[in-house]
């Protein structure tokens, strides 16, 4: 049996800090993946993306310009060559990450962990013991429950295709169908998302959720709202998407696309074997991402309970959070105030702090300013049709409870809102910057 002071379960954002740092503190550190090291981000999800995301912007904006000294008549994506500049920035991932925990003196294990008690766990026929374990799995496709799922597609696959096929259908109105639906269209395809909900994209202002709604139909993205998909069958060469909204319906496709949801990557771990409380929503953790139930036990990102968004930087800075108590004992918690979300659709939809609805439940009074920006001469001079804002100022304190854009730029400019809210920065001091021009964030005085 090989003896550590931590074990680090995984190797993205949520898992990097704890292993470096606690190596740096002296601790013996071992580091376990299943899957190639690096983790979700940076091989199969937000940093891939954004390189596919970067090229279909381009085919956009000159869309756009066209016969304004741009002429788009043959421009075009080639999917096999964007594949490729893609891959230049994922293959080398694993091999590097790895070289850099070695040169650090961590020993990395590749394999499925599996609990075999409080403190151990094993890889085949290898066993693992220490004093500490940090699980930074992440999350996996949620379960459909439907027949036929062995159909399905699932993003990390999306984002290897070396051929993109005619015709794909998104499950799921959110981030990955969304974003992934704006990229297919763009590169050529006929898209359709179907979604049980209402609207796509819940979690942000309905009002710009509207405006991109109009956005998405008129890339030629077809939307199947309130329509839940009952099963998928394969007829010939194609697939079956049987739906039901009310009438039910049958829609034929080449892919059918996964975006229906994730779950905490934990289940097969046997967790229930280290005494680790979990539910859906992840590994029960208290203020310092301890596990509620082994106190041997700490986890960040996307598989543990917190009121952390889902999200990268938000791993990351858990992880350090996590590392500091581990090393000096609990005493460092996660502030999530003023965390920025972003869907990388186009254009880029963004948020921070509260909605207004929040806002009304929480009782607070504030004022709203929002506006449809398309005339402004940040969105006019690049013909962006659908562009707008909608910021939230406490009444009492003239600070910043909440901020959505929506935009070409909204992903940069969000940062400005976060970093208010973040630091209590009234409007007051925001007027008073002196931005560069013509920017859009010179835009943001506008805003409040």
């Amino acid at each position: 049996m090989n003896t550590y002071d931590i074990i680090v379960i995984g190797t993205g954002a949520a898992a990097s800090g704890v292993a470096y740092k606690c190596k740096s503190a002296g601790m013996s550190v071992a580091v376990v993946d299943e899957l190639p090291y690096g983790g979700t981000c940076a091989n199969r999800g937000c940093d891939p993306k954004k390189v596919l995301v970067g090229a279909v912007e381009v085919v956009d904006w000159a869309q756009r310009m066209n016969e304004r000294g741009i002429d788009f008549q043959n421009l075009k994506i080639n999917w096999k060559d964007l594949m490729v500049f893609k891959r230049s920035f994922t293959d080398p991932v694993p091999e590097n990450r790895e070289k850099h925990l070695h040169k650090a003196g961590i020993d990395t294990f590749h394999g499925s962990a599996k609990f075999t008690s409080a403190q151990s766990i094993k890889l085949g026929d290898i066993e693992l013991t220490s004093k500490f374990i940090h699980i930074a799995t992440g999350a996996k496709p949620a379960p459909l429950n439907i027949p036929g799922e062995g159909y399905l597609t699932y993003s990390d696959q999306f984002l290897e295709l070396d051929d993109l096929p005619e015709n794909i259908v998104f499950i799921g109105g959110g981030y990955i169908s969304m974003e992934f639906a704006h990229i297919a269209a763009r590169a050529g395809a006929n898209v359709e998302i179907i979604h049980r909900g209402l609207r796509v994209l819940e979690r942000f202002d309905p009002d710009l959720v509207n405006q991109l709604t109009k956005a998405t139909l008129e890339a030629g993205i077809k939307l199947k709202l309130n329509t839940a998909v009952e099963a998928i069958s394969k007829n010939g060469s194609q697939l079956v998407v049987s739906t039901s909204s009310g009438d039910k319906e049958n829609v034929i496709t080449d892919m059918v696309v996964h975006g229906a949801g994730r779950t905490p990557a934990i289940e097969s771990m046997n967790p229930e074997v280290a005494n680790i409380e979990w539910s859906r929503r992840g590994i029960k953790v208290n203020e310092y991402l301890q596990s509620v139930s082994n106190p041997h036990i700490y986890a960040a990102g996307d598989v543990a309970d917190t009121e952390g968004l889902p999200l990268t930087p938000v791993a990351g800075s858990q992880s350090l959070i996590a590392a500091s108590n581990i090393i000096k004992g609990n005493s460092k918690t996660a502030n999530y105030n003023g965390t920025p979300s972003v869907a990388f659709t186009i254009p880029q939809i963004a948020s921070v702090g509260l909605t207004e609805e929040e806002a009304e439940k929480q009782g607070l009074r504030f004022k709203v300013k929002k506006k449809e920006t398309n005339l402004w001469y940040s969105s006019k001079r690049i013909i962006e049709k659908y562009s707008g804002f909608k910021t939230l100022v406490e009444k009492d304190t003239g600070k910043i409870i909440g901020a959505h854009l929506l935009g070409s730029h909204a992903g940069e400019v969000i940062n400005i809102f976060a970093m208010a809210i973040r630091f209590n920065i009234p409007v007051s001091e925001i007027r008073r910057m002196i931005y560069a021009y013509p920017t859009n964030t010179s835009d943001v005085i506008y805003m409040v």
